[in-house]
């Protein structure tokens, strides 16, 4: 389940106050956000009221969500106080990581943990969840790593950051970004355009995601330099991928023929990434599911790692979160 606010306490045992004291006024300024947004963020989804007086902070609330709201407050100050920013997603991320933490009076829980940030060359990305925070380890230690989940978690969209980590310390030459040119439920029919033009729409995301980690001119030059390539999974029949970071994305839309062929580019110092749902299958009925079949036979290969979604991970608007555990109670209702 993701995180939901609790009721706000109404009885005066409940109402404690724990009191925080901040030293450094201007990072208190970047821990409240603007306007107070942060604090504001974490009142709705712990429940409790957060007073700023001077350079203090005061909750209010309910023993357990008290000190789980003074646990993320004391985390992202020292976020600040080692010279990185506290943005929403921050916030977000420090409140889900703080759920299983049961800290004893006095004890900071570490909710950042030193090493797990990725460095790219616009914006260092953290994980915001313990599995997201497990996934990433793994794709650094392991040759083939696989993210499996429902959409939103980040499974995509880390694998990319570290890719993109990786390629940027030296670690791997290039980075090939691949998908199933699958139409998702509908035909769109042929569309106009060169090969680039026709799977560019099927590619976007993969777009995307390297924007959100490269300056525009780098990524043209990268391009042109085919040092970073994005292309149908159709087309990696016959490459040996080596020295390079490979992300399948969309893996449920391959077939188990694609995935095999896929798997066996592995070249010498290359790491491959496969992510997939396996709720969003669009391949044609009584076709079988590459990822499905991956899972199946490959459970227990040494140099292998899987690493399980929920709508726990999703980190896109909080009501995504709601509609996919929505979906998954209705389905396993019927």
């Amino acid at each position: 389940m993701g995180i939901s606010a609790l009721t706000p306490p109404t009885s005066p045992e409940d109402m404690v106050e724990t009191v925080l004291e901040f030293p450094d006024n201007r990072l208190l300024i970047g821990l409240c956000g603007e306007y107070d947004r942060n604090l504001a963020q974490v009142e709705h989804q712990l429940g409790v009221h957060v007073l700023r007086r001077g350079n203090r902070l005061t909750v209010v609330g309910a023993p357990a969500a008290r000190e789980q709201a003074a646990a993320v407050l004391r985390a992202l100050y020292a976020r600040l106080e080692a010279g990185r920013s506290v943005e929403a997603g921050d916030v977000d991320g420090a409140l889900r990581l703080s759920i299983p933490a049961q800290p004893r009076d006095g004890e900071q829980i570490e909710l950042f943990s030193p090493g797990m940030e990725l460095r790219t060359r616009k914006k260092p990305i953290e994980p915001r969840t313990e599995a997201q925070k497990a996934y990433v380890a793994n794709l650094f230690k392991h040759e083939l790593g696989f993210g499996i989940g429902p959409a939103g978690t980040g499974k995509t969209y880390l694998a990319v950051a570290v890719g993109v980590t990786m390629f940027i310390s030296g670690a791997v030459e290039k980075i090939v970004l691949s998908r199933p040119a699958v139409e998702a439920g509908e035909r769109l029919g042929f569309l106009p355009g060169d090969m680039k033009e026709k799977v560019d729409p099927y590619m976007q995301p993969l777009y995307d995601a390297l924007n959100d980690f490269l300056p525009a001119r780098q990524v043209e030059k990268l391009f042109a330099e085919k040092r970073i390539e994005i292309a149908p999974l159709a087309f990696m029949r016959g490459r040996t991928l080596s020295n390079a970071f490979v992300v399948l994305d969309e893996a449920q839309n391959a077939t188990a023929m694609q995935m095999k062929m896929f798997l066996t580019r592995l070249g010498e110092g290359s790491r491959m990434v496969v992510t997939g749902d396996r709720t969003q299958v669009d391949l044609p009925r009584g076709v079988t599911s590459g990822l499905a079949e991956a899972e199946r036979i490959l459970k227990g290969v040494r140099g292998v790692s899987f690493n399980y979604f929920n709508s726990a991970d999703v980190v896109r608007h909080p009501l995504v979160a709601r509609i996919i555990e929505a979906w998954e109670k209705d389905e396993a209702t019927v």
